[in-house]
Order: structure tokens, then sequence, then C-alpha cells
């Protein structure tokens, strides 16, 4: 069976356990967010938020093989994981570096936020040469600290910026307060990249479904931001500004850009700001989405026009398609045009980022 290679729109990256420690003062060191497991709890501290998650002991296992295959935690073994799995180029998330989000102290995500970069810039931009582009960090609780950090990592080449789905309550993505940020996101071609799940106070179901009930939930604040991005006039205001929300799917995007279309029409006399475009044609124009699983995906682009659509891995966590990458692959794609095809798998990544990749011949 011939190897379908594709670029990842949705992959992490594994820090190292102590990075904190190596890139911090020890004053801020010592409070950086942590995970310990107790028992079957896996628990991380972050200030005063507790986080819980049980891993039955049958499967603990199988969790530690999941969530840390060869190539996690070494740029040069990722390659080769990717290589064999026929992935060619990745955008990549924190994973402990999401807690960047949560520490609520400003100094904190700062220097946090810079730590990561530089680790990210040295073990991973330049040890992949070129393969590889994590989403920089950028502190979402001061905005001159996130302008600063951004103008910064577009200076040491990464293209997108990480921000959560969820960011603090006084600080709404259509609020005026982001303002500088989108316009030197704009002005550095930077994507601000949202990665759903993240951010302060997710909301945990306990009981029958919960594990299914809440992973439904994560991504329900992707579709917020986008709302708000969309008709508070973000976007509108910066149309060569892209964004991108991960992990989420996509095949819901006509749908939630009908829904804000028709609000926009028939809510006419309520709407401010008055938009140069229809909230679809600025969805369909700017915002990019990833999935990995999803049937739902594919049928969207064919038959209602949205080409904004990446396929990803999600690798290393265990949601994602490693080490059945070819298997998951040839099932959603085998039986698909091959434009089609192309446009999820290579084209939509390459537009998204400005490069050209163009995947190895053969296997």
């Amino acid at each position: 069976m011939a190897k379908i290679w594709a670029n990842s729109g949705d992959s992490h990256l594994l820090e190292p356990e102590d990075l904190w420690y190596q890139v911090l003062p020890k004053r801020l060191a010592d409070r950086t967010p942590r995970t310990v497991t107790e028992g079957n709890e896996q628990i991380t501290y972050i200030g005063d938020q507790v986080m819980t998650r049980t891993i039955p002991s049958p499967r603990r296992q199988q969790w530690n093989e999941l969530f840390r295959p060869p190539g996690a935690l070494k740029t040069e073994t990722r390659l080769k994981d990717l290589d064999e799995q026929g992935v060619f180029g990745e955008i990549c998330f924190p994973s402990a570096g999401f807690f960047t989000s949560n520490v609520e102290d400003p100094e904190m995500a700062r220097e946090m936020s810079r730590g990561w970069n530089d680790w990210a810039k040295a073990d991973v931009i330049d040890a992949s040469k070129g393969r590889l582009f994590p989403s920089a960090i950028v502190s979402v609780y001061d905005t001159g600290d996130a302008v600063a950090e951004l103008q910064r990592a577009a200076g040491m080449g990464f293209k997108l910026i990480y921000m959560p789905t969820t960011p603090p309550a006084d600080r709404q993505y259509n609020d005026e307060v982001w303002a500088p940020l989108w316009d030197a996101a704009d002005e550095a071609g930077i994507v601000p990249a949202f990665h759903i799940g993240t951010g302060l106070n997710p909301v945990q179901f306990r009981g029958a479904g919960g594990a299914v009930i809440n992973y439904v939930e994560t991504a329900l604040p992707g579709i917020r931001t986008l709302t708000m991005l969309v008709a508070s006039g973000v976007l509108d205001q910066h149309p060569d500004l892209n964004v991108l929300v991960a992990e989420g799917g996509g095949s819901w995007i006509p749908a939630m850009a009908d829904r804000m279309t028709e609000a926009y029409r028939q809510h006419s006399l309520f709407v401010r700001p008055t938009l140069s475009k229809l909230p679809k044609e600025i969805v369909y124009r700017q915002v990019y989405t990833s999935f990995q699983h999803d049937e739902s995906a594919i049928p969207t682009v064919m038959h209602l026009g949205y080409e904004n659509m990446l396929w990803g891995s999600d690798y290393p966590h265990v949601e994602g398609t490693f080490p059945e990458t070819q298997k998951v692959l040839h099932e959603l794609f085998d039986d698909v045009p091959e434009a089609t095809r192309r446009l999820i798998t290579i084209d939509a990544f390459n537009r998204l980022l400005g490069v050209d990749f163009e995947p190895p011949a053969g296997d």
C-alpha cells in the first residue's frame, strides 16, 4: 500500500520535565506548575488551581507507552517517527507550556513564555532543519508583554503564536485590550493559533459519560473564540491575518458561519460594528481549522466550499493517530479525489504558513 504523505496542522512537543528550572530564576521556578502522580491520580498544581486526571492501574503502562512514543522528547528521533508515519511538516503546540495561560501571574507568564520560546528555537526549530513549526507562547495577562514577545519570536523564526481558547474573564477576545496584539501579528505575518481545551477554568463533568462529555466540551470555546474575532471586526480590520483553531475539527465551520451571517442580516438593527463582508465570507477567507479522525471533515471541503481545513496527527498525544497514522490516512482518503486529499493534507498547511512543502516522492 502506497504511503500517503501529509503535513500535520496539529502536533505537540513534550518539554523536558525540568524545563522551568533550567530557564527561570529559582524564585520563579519554584512556583511554576508541576504534575505529580499519586496512586491512580495524575495531579497538576497551578498556583491555587488543582487539576486531576484518573488513570486506572491496568492502563497505566499503556498510557505511558502511548503518551511518550520514541520521538516525544528528542527532535532527531521525532523526525524518524514522522518519516515512518508519513508526516513531513508539523505545526507543534506546547504540552506543559499550555499552563502559561493558567498561572494568573503576569511576571510568571512573561518569563515562562520567553523561556519556552528560547528552548523551542534551539531544540526544535534549529534541530528540525525547517520541518517543525512550534507555536511561540505569549502572555495572555499583559498585552504589552504579549506584543514584545510576539515581535521577538518573529525575529527568531516562529510563524505562529499559541493562544488559549478560554482567555482570562476580563480579557475576552472581542475586547479592545487585544488590539495591539492583532496589529502586531498582522504586521509580522504571525498566525494566532488557538488550541482547544486551553485556558482558565475548563468545564469538567463527572459521572456517566464524563470522558466523552468533557472531550466534546473542549471544542466549544474554540467556536466562541472565532465568533468573537469575526463579529467584533478583528479579522475584517486585518484581512491578511489568518487564524487557526486546532484539534477541534472543522465540519462545524459552515454551520457556525451560516448562523453568524443570519444574525448579522436579521438582527442588523443591533449589530455593531458594521463589517465590509458578510461573516461567512470572512470565516471562509481567514479561519483555518484542523482535525485528525473526523469523517465529516472531508465532505465539508468537497461539498460546502470550506477549503481552510488541515489534517493533524496530534502526535504524540493519546487522541492522535500515532502509531497508526497511515491506517488513519488511508481510511480517510483512499476514496477521496486527489485534489481534495492534497488540499487537506498538503496545500492548506502550506498556504497558512507561507511555505512550499512538497511531500517526498514514493515511500
